[in-house]
């Protein structure tokens, strides 16, 4: 099967033994969402899950629909409809600011710090919705991220590619959240930093936070994660195991160059 005939019918290629147990295990459900953008929708009946402390992958070709799964999941978009849940709470149509609340961060491929602010103003406002500063969370992040704490005068927008999406992560992980949403962490960073990023990444996940990806570097995400999800057309193609994906020939020759 095609790219083109996957796109125009094709079915996922689901296994049942990967979604996690719906009524105990999934953190994050998503059912039947078909959202877009004023009246454009991408999104149709878009199935996901990712279970507490889990580490999910979103992968597809471009225009998939991969990053507004991402922004539905965060309140960015137009909900047509289906419903998101997280930790058994419905929370389909809320606010971003009200989303946060709910314990989901959220790291966008785009904008992501505050250029004119410093490192330590940037983590600050990572944390604004709180009463009183959570100095913990600072040193946790400072631990995570060294460089941070040595820059934290610099003002954001001079730091390189590599630093400023470690400063957007440690912003978002501010408020401790349980799931993490990061849109193509690796997108602009030299090659020899993508390893270092995802190494972080998995950190984190291992930490205990719950992540959702969406990445370019398909291969690699697929390899690291616990599960990934396959896109095309704005539709659910393939879900399985991350190197159940990876080693499916019809997935490596569709989706992941062969």
């Amino acid at each position: 099967m095609s790219t083109d005939d996957a796109a125009d019918g094709g079915h996922a290629a689901v296994s049942q033994e990967t979604v996690p147990d719906r009524e105990s295990e999934a953190l994050l459900e998503v059912r039947g969402l078909d959202a877009g953008y004023g009246d454009l929708q991408i999104l149709t009946d878009v199935d996901l899950d990712v279970g507490d402390e889990e580490y999910v992958t979103i992968v597809g070709p471009n225009g998939a629909g991969k990053s507004t799964v991402m922004k539905s999941v965060f309140g960015l978009t137009n909900l047509m409809d289906g419903t998101v849940t997280f930790d058994d709470e419905d929370i389909t149509g809320l606010r971003p600011e009200e989303i946060i609340r709910e314990g989901i961060g959220y790291v966008p491929q785009n904008n992501n710090i505050f250029r004119s602010l410093t490192v330590r103003e940037n983590l600050e406002m990572g944390a604004y919705i709180l009463d009183t500063f959570p100095d913990e969370a600072l040193e946790a992040v400072y631990d995570r991220f060294p460089i941070l704490e040595e820059r934290e005068s610099q003002k954001a927008g001079t730091m390189s590619g590599g630093q400023q999406q470690m400063l957007a992560m440690g912003r978002a992980l501010m408020l401790e959240p349980a799931l993490l949403l990061l849109d193509e962490p690796s997108a602009g960073l030299a090659p020899d930093l993508v390893d270092e990023m995802f190494d972080r990444i998995d950190a984190i996940n291992a930490d205990g936070t719950a992540v959702l990806m969406v990445e370019q570097n398909a291969k690699e995400a697929l390899r690291r994660c616990d599960r990934g999800y396959v896109l095309a057309n704005g539709r659910n193609r393939y879900m399985d195991d991350g190197d159940a994906l990876l080693n499916d020939e019809q997935v490596r020759q569709d989706f992941l160059g062969g």
